[in-house]
């Protein structure tokens, strides 16, 4: 049964997690999978949670954290080479930047027949000045050189890296969108909104909009409060807002709130104040979220693949939101979702406006977008594209494993040779000595998504 070694930068809610987890857990018995996991930091919150109902017990790498630190990123990539030696995976599959880069280094080096890598966001634009995004593109046009194969999210990613931004070759770049345990959010919603709404104090003729996510500043949530101050001033409907999730932004949101005279609640007072805004921090049972509200809004300067939008839809929910990344990629405009340019807080306000404003349009948009996901974004998908994906490479890179595989269809790309451009090499030799030098020029910056 061929290993497959899986490298994720931290347990947080999001994307990255689910897709690790569903991989680790439904790859079984045709791969033997070894989940490896890096820290998260203290504003997030844990998705152990998720891999527990799963049964996976991963292993941590105490050192990884996502921010470059000259002490940790050294000791966390020698654990991984460890990792490799001890466990000799026949693939390693890395999940986002840190993972990335720490984990293919060090598949590179131990000579694994296949590396894979996931990115799920990137930092490319809308995170850094220009030296700093340079400085982050050659790195990863580095770390492409020595991956069998990218894994793009959505077919937009897969055009900002092939072509904007030159990280490998295209042909390189296989695109295999996230995948998801969806049924949840179709099960048992009309209580589920009854305890929501309760909970929170939402009046039956309350139209409820709600923002999922990271209160981190790519989210951009300036511009949904603007425009949230918008509909409050002119809608003839009675409007809540609900921030759900947290972050190193939390209080510098709040101040916005405050500077805009919007009034909120928090957490530690949300069922007892009534209030415009609440700001109620992470909520585990997500799905009862979606159930409770009537609008999901997403105001993002840029997006890999947005999960809130995934399980808005699979919740029968319209969306509001701007159009980054692979926004366009997980909805379908005017059928399940109301899209606006970045920035543009007029014509985001003027669609929230009309949401809350039409109670017939948010159950026309809403009931076309479960069928629409379920088809796309199941984790049953996933595994299938991804079950294919690993025996195609496999079956290039081994003559032995071809006597027992035949894929369904031979892909078109080359593989790496197993000697490395001299320049890699020289990178690779050196790995010890320039992480440290790395993380000390950056260690401040907190990158990875």
């Amino acid at each position: 049964m061929p290993r497959i070694l899986r490298i994720i930068n931290r347990l947080n809610l999001g994307g990255p997690t689910f897709n690790a987890a569903l991989l680790t857990k439904h790859l079984s018995p045709q791969f033997d999978t070894m989940l490896v996991a890096g820290m998260k930091e203290e504003t997030e919150a844990s998705s152990e949670f998720i891999l527990n109902k799963l049964g996976l017990s991963p292993t941590y790498i105490p050192n990884m954290y996502r921010s470059l630190n000259p002490f940790k990123d050294l000791p966390a990539y020698k654990h991984i080479k460890k990792i490799i030696q001890d466990y000799k995976p026949d693939i390693v599959h890395t999940h986002a930047a840190k993972a990335g880069a720490l984990g293919r280094l060090a598949a590179y080096e131990c000579g694994v027949p296949v590396v894979v890598h996931t990115f799920h966001g990137h930092v490319f634009h809308s995170y850094f000045g220009p030296l700093k995004t340079r400085f982050y593109i050659e790195v990863e046009r580095m770390l492409g050189r020595m991956s069998n194969r990218i894994v793009a999210i959505s077919n937009e990613q897969k055009r900002e890296l092939g072509e904007t931004y030159n990280i490998c070759n295209k042909d390189k770049i296989a695109t295999i969108p996230l995948g998801f345990d969806l049924d949840k959010f179709q099960q048992d919603q009309i209580n589920k909104r009854i305890d929501f709404r309760s909970q929170y104090q939402i009046a039956d003729d309350e139209v409820a909009i709600g923002i999922v996510g990271r209160l981190v500043s790519v989210k951009n949530h300036e511009l949904f409060l603007q425009s949230l101050k918008q509909v409050l001033n002119n809608s003839t409907q009675k409007v809540r807002a609900f921030i759900v999730g947290d972050g190193e932004e939390r209080s510098h949101i709040e101040q916005i709130a405050r500077n805009l005279n919007i009034n909120f609640a928090t957490a530690e007072n949300a069922t007892s104040q009534k209030a415009p805004l609440t700001f109620t921090s992470w909520i585990t049972d997500i799905d009862q979220v979606y159930a409770g509200i009537d609008i999901v809004a997403l105001s993002s300067l840029n997006e890999g693949t947005p999960v809130s939008l995934i399980e808005a839809q699979a919740a029968n929910r319209p969306i509001v939101s701007t159009n980054v990344g692979g926004v366009s990629d997980v909805v379908i405009e005017n059928q399940t979702a109301l899209l606006s340019p970045s920035q543009n807080v007029e014509q985001f306000a003027a669609n929230l406006m009309r949401l809350a404003e039409d109670k017939n349009l948010r159950n026309r948009m809403g009931e076309n977008g479960y069928d629409f996901v379920q088809q796309r974004f199941s984790y049953q998908r996933l595994v299938n594209d991804m079950s294919k994906l690993y025996h195609d490479l496999l079956w290039e890179a081994s003559p032995a494993y071809r006597e027992t595989w035949k894929p369904q269809a031979q892909t078109q790309v080359q593989l790496r040779p197993n000697v490395a451009p001299a320049r890699t090499q020289t990178i690779i030799n050196t790995a010890p000595q320039i992480l440290p030098n790395v993380a000390a020029a950056y260690s401040t910056s907190k990158l990875y998504k």
